[in-house]
């Protein structure tokens, strides 16, 4: 069993923070990071560590390839130990999933077969391949152990080296290394009796239980691999499902996917096999933690993205933190995203993260009674922020609290957006935020009552100037009440807005057709989403004329869209939906300057994401 104050655990997440002119060494935003979410944890996974400066997956990884890694790897280690929360070494072999951007990386291979949604091709590995790769594995584990860590856990999942040669759809070896199950395991069997033989401190493995691709590995496999792994000493197993080549969304446990298949594969391996098992994937609310204890009789709980979302949601789980938790959303915009970027982990709810300057604990010495105009995320999380520093707080919202973004959660698949706004909602009853049901104007701002302002007026439809262009909607589709059905509808504008309005509107069996002027679709739109939902677009029949403009709607639903010299007349039209994108709205702006302080956040200032206008926000009050 594992030796844990609790039973949860931080699962790997890619942090990405790292300095590229310093390749692997820990800095403060990994210490601040781990001091913030461990405190609460049983034991915490650092991010993948690479065992060699060739073999990284992000540039800016963290490392444990020498020695000279392990006096910042300690403060880590040392922040975790003094909250009493275990820290685990993960370990991993790429493979062929090095990443083909940085120079100098080593592709590797069951196989000579690069990935089929992209990478190198690697190198098939020969015998000596083989020792060397053990012998790095052995040489870092001990290095895990001089570093002071409590565990390691090695990688045999997820599409990566070892799962490379347990997986059938990848490893092609005639040799005794390929083709039955017992051949296709000698070699991560051999790493992980090595590394076992090396070291005294415990060993956990993780698996994908199944890599959700047809010929990939299977639950029944991955039973007999773990009653093997169990007879060698290791001391548990983390279950988790896909691939990070084929498969990436049940790798990264996107919202797109349905939530509990990985807990049924656990509870599988868990039932037939008598060893410790760590339950994961998108473990992000209360429930989801009941659940997992109660129906599937989980010891060991891998919590990730919540604690990113909010650091406390462990520690507000077992009653240590008296507040609601901030919801993750299993959207991956800013995690996700922003280590593609090159940012570093953020998050799309949680501004804190991967910020150097924390607000949530500041109390101001001179409360001020503030106005803000607007009551979107921008002007919600304004507010919030506000009064928990002291200050007085009213909100003005003419419509509904939450702004645009009580339509962001309509699309396919993207329901878990609602417990941001439900969030939101509750903390400003909690904290008996006044709301006033109106739009205020510039001399009720001005009159003497308010110290400063915050517009948060957000952002409004832009109408392209298309001859005969009278009758249109918007984003009225994406309620099932106005959901037409079995139309020819044109959508006028094929960004973020425009697709996930045509993913909505195919499910109602209506033939749509964007027409974008741009060589691009969909953008703004986070990546694996983007990814599955043209494909979603491209199995329903959606026409998409990229390059194109339309230059007249005429009565009898003809619409005219022109490229260059190409005219093109599309017939029979019901409907246009026009998502030609938006603009900003702060005319009280004007109104009000010079004559009372104010600040303009969120969509006020520039049309955006989510992300941006609650980071806006929270920018803004650091500086009232």
């Amino acid at each position: 069993m594992l030796n844990l104050k609790n039973a949860f655990i931080m699962p790997p997440l890619k942090l990405g923070y790292c300095e590229k002119e310093k390749p692997g060494f820990v800095n403060e935003k990994h210490i601040n990071f781990y001091k913030r979410t461990g405190k609460y944890l049983g034991a915490a996974i650092l991010e993948p560590l690479f065992i060699d400066l060739s073999l990284r997956e992000i540039p800016t990884q963290l490392g444990i390839d020498n020695d000279d890694k392990i006096e910042g790897l300690k403060k880590i280690i040392n922040v975790l130990h003094n909250t009493g929360t275990k820290a685990v070494a993960h370990l991993n072999h790429p493979g062929r999933m090095a990443n083909p951007m940085i120079p100098g990386n080593v592709f590797i291979s069951s196989t000579d077969r690069a990935c089929p949604t992209g990478g190198k091709p690697p190198r098939k590995m020969n015998e000596k391949d083989m020792r060397d790769v053990t012998e790095l594995f052995v040489q870092t584990a001990k290095r895990v152990e001089k570093a002071g860590f409590d565990y390691v856990e090695l990688q045999s999942g997820h599409g990566y080296l070892l799962a490379q040669f347990i997986s059938p759809e990848v490893n092609d070896r005639t040799d005794d290394y390929g083709g039955n199950f017992e051949n296709r395991i000698r070699f991560p069997l051999q790493v992980i009796d090595a590394v076992l033989k090396a070291i005294k401190i415990p060993v956990i493995v993780r698996i994908s239980a199944d890599e959700m691709t047809p010929e990939g590995i299977k639950i029944n496999e991955m039973i007999k691999y773990a009653e093997i792994l169990k007879g060698k000493g290791i001391t548990a197993l983390h279950v988790s499902a896909g691939t990070v080549c084929n498969t990436p969304p049940w790798y990264f446990q996107h919202m797109f996917v349905p939530k509990g298949k990985t807990r049924e594969f656990a509870y599988k391996i868990k039932s037939e096999v008598d060893i410790p098992v760590i339950f994961v994937g998108q473990i992000n609310t209360f429930e989801d933690i009941n659940k997992i204890k109660t129906e599937y009789e989980g010891n060991y709980i891998a919590v990730g993205r919540a604690l990113v979302a909010d650091p406390d949601f462990i520690g507000k789980y077992i009653g240590e933190v008296k507040e609601e938790y901030r919801p993750c959303l299993a959207c991956a915009e800013g995690c996700l995203g922003g280590v593609k970027s090159g940012k570093g982990l953020g998050c799309m709810v949680n501004p804190e993260i991967n910020n150097p300057d924390l607000i949530s604990e500041i109390k101001t010495n001179k409360p001020k009674n503030i106005a803000v105009a607007g009551g979107g995320l921008a002007g919600m999380e304004a507010a919030i922020r506000l009064h928990k520093k002291g200050h007085k707080v009213t909100v003005f919202e003419k419509n509904k609290l939450g702004g645009q973004f009580n339509l962001a959660w309509l699309p396919p698949h993207k329901e878990s957006l609602k417990k941001l706004l439900n969030y939101y909602f509750e903390e400003i009853k909690i904290n008996n935020i006044p709301v006033e049901g109106k739009e205020v104007n510039a001399e009720e701002l001005i009159s003497g009552i308010f110290d400063e302002v915050i517009l948060a007026t957000g952002a409004e439809p832009v109408t392209p100037p298309v001859k005969g262009l009278e009758k249109y909607y918007w984003s009225e589709f994406l309620e099932d009440k106005n959901l037409p059905k079995s139309k020819k509808i044109v959508i006028i504008g094929g960004g973020l807005i425009g697709v996930e309005l045509a993913s909505k509107l195919t499910d109602a069996d209506n033939e749509v057709i964007i027409v974008e002027m741009l060589d691009e679709i969909a953008r703004g739109m986070e990546m694996i989403e983007r990814k599955m939902t043209l494909a979603k677009l491209n199995k329903k029949g959606v026409k998409i004329y990229k390059n194109y403009k339309v230059t007249e709607v005429k009565d009898n639903g003809e619409t005219v869209i022109i490229k260059g010299e190409n005219k093109i007349t599309l017939n029979n039209i019901d409907h246009i939906v026009v998502t030609a994108g938006m603009r900003s709205v702060n005319k009280l702006a004007g109104e009000l300057e010079g004559k009372i302080k104010y600040h303009i956040i969120g969509d006020a200032v520039k049309p955006a994401k989510a992300q941006d206008a609650i980071r806006t926000a929270y920018e803004t009050v650091k500086t009232i």
